[in-house]
């Protein structure tokens, strides 16, 4: 004699079992990174070294520093519109523009690799045009320059 086990659903007995869950859940894996953070960052201070070293003195050969203040070219505008006048001045002293490509060039002729940066310092009402041919002339006496920005109310 068969039996028959199944019931009227025909599923076989499983009749108050829930589907399957298809999600991820991401609460251990936060747990573990938010542990593993703290590791690293109580690790991280412990792994500076505090070994001192007693480093040999160099000598001889050029000194990379040097008490020559740097060289600084203001530009103010004189005239109503653009390409009109500037007013130039290398450091504080004024200077005219046909005389300053060959001033510039016999100071970086006195002065090392190291201090061959011009800071060209405009203001606010100079325009870009002037600027740049500044800049230009300056490159041409083998500088590099930096182009100061002073802010409002700034010296």
């Amino acid at each position: 004699m068969a039996m028959s086990v199944a019931g009227p659903s025909g599923r076989g007995g499983r009749r108050g079992r829930k589907p399957v869950m298809a999600e991820i859940n991401v609460t251990p894996m936060v747990d573990v990174m938010l542990v593993l953070l703290i590791i690293f960052m109580v690790a991280a201070p412990l792994m500076t070294s505090s070994i001192d070293i007693d480093l040999p003195v160099a000598s001889g050969g050029k000194s990379i520093s040097s008490n020559a203040p740097p060289l600084t070219l203001s530009v103010k505008r004189t005239g109503g519109s653009c390409n009109s006048s500037v007013d130039l001045y290398l450091g504080d002293a004024p200077i005219a523009a046909a005389d300053l490509l060959p001033k510039i060039k016999a100071i970086r002729e006195t002065r090392s690799d190291a201090e061959s940066v011009v800071y060209l310092r405009g203001d606010k009402d100079v325009c870009y045009t002037d600027m740049m041919k500044l800049l230009g002339e300056i490159r041409a006496a083998n500088y590099k320059a930096n182009i100061v920005i002073i802010p409002e109310g700034g010296s």
